[in-house]
């Protein structure tokens, strides 16, 4: 692993404690390990959350800053939440990437350096971001660990396409245009997409690179068999898929705070139901969260939503082992 990789900030993992022994009353603070990477054991039983620390995607996309603090406000709501997993489960933290000056580019290489490192040790990487620019490091490192000729599936829970030109330079608003151009093994699919949240040429583009989606008007109790069996479907063509979650996917009553809140949007039920979905099957390698932007948010809800969704994340990829 090449580059800076900052340790967690002393008390980001702290809350209650109910016993110092008994492990039924532990909380996320007491069982996650703060380790360096190279003191990780190979392992199927463990998840590591990594941070990115990034807005510069957001900034050349011309949204609202602020995701760059994102990852530590996570890491203290998810500190609070109670663990219910075995013995056999670990939870690991390494640190997390920061993106210096405007160098996005040289932190996405540098977070997917790694997922790979992660993915090699047989282990789940949780990225805590971070603008959605966060996918593509993501993506890197997928790619690296599983090789150029693995078919590999993107499924995003997104109220955007994110399929915007990088003629000029490569912003949160055009790393699955990236991906889908550079790599002829990987497909791309969209849950909750908004209507009225993407240009007709967005959509003109979605078509073009043949990108299947789903509205998020159509995204609701009645529709969940229909949902989930495209889930299925899709997950079924690939070799290995990764899964990414942009927080303005959801209804701004309940995520006030991202770049682009909306006032139509998902559901948090829908959205935990989408994350136990995917994660549950052993295709889906690796989870990261993007877009929770603190300083918009209202009395910490979105960031304590997204800690929520985290957890949804990281209990049922270990609980399917």
């Amino acid at each position: 692993m090449s580059g800076l990789l900052k340790k967690v900030t002393e008390g980001i993992w702290s809350g209650r404690t109910d016993h110092l022994e008994n492990r039924a009353s532990f909380r996320y603070h007491q069982i996650v390990e703060l380790k360096e990477t190279e003191m990780l054991k190979s392992t199927d039983e463990t998840c590591v959350i990594i941070g990115f620390e990034s807005e510069e995607g957001v900034r050349r996309n011309k949204g609202k800053l602020g995701a760059a603090i994102a990852p530590n406000a996570l890491r203290s709501e998810l500190a609070k939440l109670p663990w219910k997993l075995s013995n056999e489960k670990h939870l690991a933290d390494i640190g997390t990437i920061e993106c210096i000056g405007n160098d996005l580019e040289k932190a996405q290489q540098q977070l997917g350096e790694l997922v790979t490192e992660v993915l090699n040790k047989k282990m789940i990487p949780i990225i805590l971001g971070g603008g959605h620019e966060t996918a593509y490091g993501h993506y890197l490192g997928v790619r690296n660990h599983i090789g150029k000729e693995a078919k590999l599936g993107i499924i995003n829970l997104d109220a955007h396409f994110d399929l915007r030109p990088y003629d000029e330079q490569t912003s949160s608003g055009t790393m699955f245009r990236q991906i889908l151009e550079q790599d002829k093994n990987n497909s791309y699919f969209v849950l909750g997409i908004q209507r009225y949240g993407n240009t007709q040429d967005l959509f003109d583009t979605a078509d073009e690179l043949n990108v299947p989606y789903i509205y998020e008007e159509d995204m609701h109790d009645g529709q969940m068999v229909q949902v989930k069996t495209a889930i299925e479907e899709f997950i079924q063509k690939h070799d290995c898929i990764m899964l990414t979650l942009c927080m303005d996917v959801l209804n701004a009553a309940f995520a006030p705070g991202v770049s682009a809140p909306s006032p139509f949007g998902l559901d948090p039920s829908i959205v935990r139901a989408m994350i136990k979905s995917v994660t549950s099957h052993e295709k889906v390698l690796s989870f990261d969260i993007s877009e929770v932007n603190p300083l918009m948010d209202e009395n910490n809800r979105t960031v304590k939503l997204g800690a929520y969704l985290t957890n949804e994340a990281i209990t049922s990829f270990l609980g399917r082992r």
